[in-house]
């Protein structure tokens, strides 16, 4: 927190409740997040981090209500605020060794103000910053500190007594630039030199090295666009030579995609969005003032309604409280859909909506195969789900009690 001189007052955040617990939904989450106010930066890359509490994610990723840019704090929020469900899975792709993922802010005179210099970028990593008196390079720790404000900015509280007497400081930064990720880097990659996963590849490490299965993947704010919708789609299969899993596609709600209902079977099928292992959903979902990628939500309700019966996904979401308090388009115009519209022409092509039934309920049973199968077990999402999950749980006695199954055989 920022050093302050005189007396201040600050309330401290309520604690969340502890989240109840389950992993037939285990969600791994793919996107952005604001690491520049994380604890450990260079240790949130392209790195699967597990998170049992809102307080875990905040330390190991930041936390931001900039949805926009910093696409995993949806998910945070969501998980942790909204329904209070853990585990979560976290792979954040913005690295700050990438040129096009990083802004170098040139140096600029800053004005000194009561032993302290407000320094108005944004997403700056802490440092990178360098603080010169003149043609001296301050020292951070011992010189001066900086933190971030709640603004997003940054401020350099001076301890230098002989900075303290200048009238200006020359102040120099980096910040992360989350508009210069890709939908390539959320798609990853294996580098053939080093054998470094980045992105879904790392889908792979998730049982390896955290011992987890994966239940849901996501990329919320990102499988609205084809080419990871159609990565999403494939890593949902023979994860490890062993595991499959379900994945959840946003069907753009604006121009791009559908911003009138009758429109959405047509953007459904220019997503690609067909796999039986797959949701496909429309609109985007919001609580107050906060807009999300249906996707979030509809993933912590699904790892939600998983962990209340049991930990085992027997049971469809479709009809449950989704604690949202508007369905909307991306520029936050209210999508008021009834019964009929999300039956007939939603839910009939394999899209899961949702709709205000006395408190706004999730819609829809459908996978995204559906109506190209009608076969139950590839139709229905909670059907789906369940063969994969009993299918994954033999896989697992098989890899940790081969011997026993030998003799069993």
């Amino acid at each position: 927190m920022p050093y302050n001189h005189g007396v201040y007052n600050q309330e401290q955040e309520t604690s969340l409740t502890t989240p109840i617990q389950g992993t037939a939904g285990l969600q791994v989450i793919f996107g952005t997040a604001p690491i520049h106010l994380a604890a450990d930066p260079a240790a949130a890359v392209n790195k699967p981090v597990v998170c049992y509490s809102f307080a875990e994610c905040q330390q190991a990723m930041g936390y931001s209500d900039d949805f926009e840019n910093f696409t995993i704090c949806q998910s945070m929020d969501a998980c942790f605020r909204v329904f209070n469900v853990a585990p979560i899975i976290l792979v954040n792709v913005l690295d700050p060794s990438k040129s096009s993922h990083t802004t170098q802010n040139a140096e600029e005179e800053c004005a000194v103000a009561d032993g302290a210099v407000a320094y108005a970028k944004q997403f700056v990593l802490l440092d990178t910053i360098v603080v010169k008196n003149a043609d001296a390079t301050l020292v951070a720790g011992s010189d001066y500190v900086a933190t971030h404000a709640e603004d997003g900015t940054v401020t350099i509280t001076i301890l230098s007594e002989a900075a303290k007497e200048a009238e200006t400081l020359k102040v120099a930064s980096t910040s992360l630039k989350p508009d210069g990720v890709t939908a390539a880097d959320i798609v990853g990659g294996v580098d053939a030199l080093t054998g470094k996963e980045t992105g879904l590849e790392l889908i792979r490490q998730i049982y390896p090295t955290l011992g987890m299965v994966p239940g849901l993947i996501l990329a919320p704010g990102w499988s609205h666009t084809p080419t990871v919708a159609a990565a999403l789609q494939a890593k949902t299969e023979n994860i490890n030579g062993n595991f499959n899993c379900s994945c959840l596609l946003d069907i753009s709600a604006d121009s791009d995609g559908a911003v009138v209902y009758t429109s959405v079977k047509g953007a459904k099928e220019a997503l690609g969005a067909s796999s039986a292992h797959a949701a496909a959903l429309w609109p985007m979902v919001a609580v107050g003032e906060k807009k999300y990628y249906f996707s979030a939500m509809f993933a912590a309700l699904t790892a939600y309604t998983d962990a209340n019966n049991a930990d085992v996904p027997y049971e469809s979401p479709s009809n449950k409280d989704l604690r949202i308090t508007a369905t909307v388009l991306k520029d936050g115009t209210t999508v008021a859909l009834d019964q009929q519209q999300a039956n007939d022409v939603l839910n009939a092509n394999g899209v899961i909506t949702a709709i205000n039934a006395n408190g706004f309920k999730s819609w829809g049973n459908n996978t995204a195969a559906y109506p190209s199968t009608t076969d139950p077990k590839d139709r229905w999402w909670a059907v789906r789900r369940f063969f994969d999950w009993d299918g994954n749980n033999l896989s697992l006695i098989h890899i940790s009690e081969p011997t026993r199954l030998q003799l069993i055989s």
